[in-house]
């Protein structure tokens, strides 16, 4: 396919594309100014230091390094603050052949980022997960290989007989958009760092050097977690950065928010712990500590637009019930942004059926425990531990910061409130099962852990704060061992 250039002169599609990409890349954009007002997470130079030098970890997606603060004597933790995601399709060759050769071109470039010291896994440097979606691992060079390695989910029905696989395709939920996009990329990879230089630096050493004609790159994603005001009196990255870009509503964020919706995210007993999410940690899946993809898991990647105007146009304790549980509302002194998530606060199905027939409403958090934490002490695990491991981050992309397919994805260079949302999870459908969670009965694998409930259950905060997904995809995080081409050696 030609396209007109603006001299008349006709380029080929990839070439425009990458031009466009390029162009993207080296412009800041909106972002630009995320320097200028960025107050960056006080770290342990010493701590950062050691685990530089020390071994790399099995898991792709897990950070050493990071901090801790505390807000409302709740411990709060500081991840990475410039988070990007580049998802892509493969370029190259798909032969048995062809795949071995790519394995071995960006496991030489990942091994080059590491060995320099900058691939640490810590926010000092950076931290990359690499993943992959269903559309490799049905290659037919691969498909064979896939069949008789990849993890089985051991908690999911059996389809036509047979296990279900760890890794499904996303799917539509009972509250999304009809028309919320259900992507097919090859490749995803996750970069998280305190430096935006250092991402930049990732950024060019796998998609413009020796693995650049790899990949023909779908979309960019770009964002930010800070939480450096928390408990403070100066104003938040957050903040600053959604006034400074016109966002609607943007006036309406709390000072010292770290998301757009004014809540704190990452307390660290809302965070799955260590390798909680791991195939092999929970005996959700048929992995050992010896198997293929040992220390992998999978990822649920969303995008999602938030209308922080109607979000706002609710009084503060209606906001309360409508992220948390709504018991708790009255009792929570307004403009807190960090309420308790601890395993003290956990609520069980029978309290969530009290509040739907009390308060005629069932929070965000209180909606998913019954599935996003352990109802029992599981192979070391406490009782009452998060399963998800999230790293979602506040973004203005609409709805992504670059897309090569704009008609497609609806995009806009106009800035819009909203999070990619990422979470680290054992299984696909495990994921389907604590987003359904939310949903309540109009979810799509019947009824959810917890008892019915009356209207309005989650659809309620949905509406509330005008929240809604526009793209979806799952992917395979394999250990670190084996990011590169998984399964290409044993073609």
């Amino acid at each position: 396919m030609a396209i007109a250039t603006g001299d008349g002169h006709p380029v080929s599609r990839r070439s425009f594309l990458r031009v466009s990409l390029e162009a993207a890349v080296v412009s800041a954009g909106v972002y630009g100014i995320v320097e200028q007002l960025a107050t960056k997470p006080v770290r342990s130079e010493d701590l950062g230091l050691a685990l530089a030098s020390a071994s790399l970890p099995n898991e792709q997606y897990l950070f050493s390094g990071t901090s801790t603060i505390t807000d409302n004597r709740v411990a709060v933790s500081v991840p990475p603050l410039y988070h990007e995601v580049i998802t892509a399709t493969l370029a190259t060759g798909t032969a048995a052949s062809d795949l071995q050769a790519a394995q071995t071109i960006l496991e030489g470039v990942l091994s080059d980022l590491e060995s320099e010291g900058l691939l640490t896994f810590t926010p000092a440097g950076i931290g990359i997960a690499v993943g992959w979606g269903l559309s490799y691992f049905q290659l037919p060079a691969v498909h064979s290989a896939a069949a008789a390695t990849l993890p089985l989910d051991l908690t999911a029905p059996p389809a036509g007989g047979y296990e279900q696989s760890v890794l499904l395709p996303a799917v539509r939920f009972g509250t999304d958009p009809a028309d919320v996009i259900l992507e097919d990329n090859d490749v995803v990879f996750v970069m998280a760092s305190d430096s935006l230089t250092n991402i930049a630096t990732a950024y060019s050493a796998i998609f413009e050097g020796p693995a650049a004609d790899l990949f023909d790159v779908t979309s960019i994603r770009k964002g930010f977690v800070d939480a450096s005001q928390l408990g403070g009196t100066g104003q938040s990255l957050t903040k600053q950065f959604a006034v400074a870009n016109g966002v609607a509503g943007a006036e309406l964020i709390p000072d010292q928010a770290q998301l757009f919706l004014g809540f704190t995210s990452t307390q660290t007993a809302a965070l799955g712990p260590s390798t909680i999410a791991n195939f092999e940690s929970l005996g959700m899946t048929n992995q050992t500590t010896d198997s293929y993809f040992a220390h992998g898991t999978t990822l649920a990647l969303s995008h999602l637009f938030e209308d922080l105007v109607s979000w706002y146009g609710n009084p503060y304790r209606q906001r309360v019930s409508f992220a948390f549980r709504p018991r708790i509302a009255q009792r929570t002194p307004d403009g807190t942004l960090t309420i308790p998530e601890s395993m003290a606060q956990i609520e069980h199905p029978q309290q969530i059926n009290q509040d739907a027939r009390r308060f005629g409403v069932v929070g965000h958090s209180a909606s998913m425990q019954p599935v996003s934490r352990l109802q029992k002490a599981t192979r070391g695990f406490a009782k009452g531990s998060a399963i998800p491991v999230r790293a979602d981050f506040n973004t203005v992309d609409n709805p992504f910061s670059y897309s090569a397919n704009p008609t497609r994805d609806s995009y806009s260079s106009t800035p819009a409130a909203g999070v990619h949302f990422l979470a680290y999870v054992p299984t696909s459908f495990y994921f389907e099962r604590l987003r359904e969670a939310m949903d309540g009965p109009v979810g799509r694998n019947g009824p959810p852990a917890q008892p019915p409930r009356p209207a309005p259950p989650w659809e309620a905060f949905v509406e509330a704060a005008s929240i809604s997904a526009s793209h979806r995809q799952n992917f395979l995080i394999p250990p670190r061992q084996h990011r590169s081409f998984p399964l290409a050696e044993l073609l």
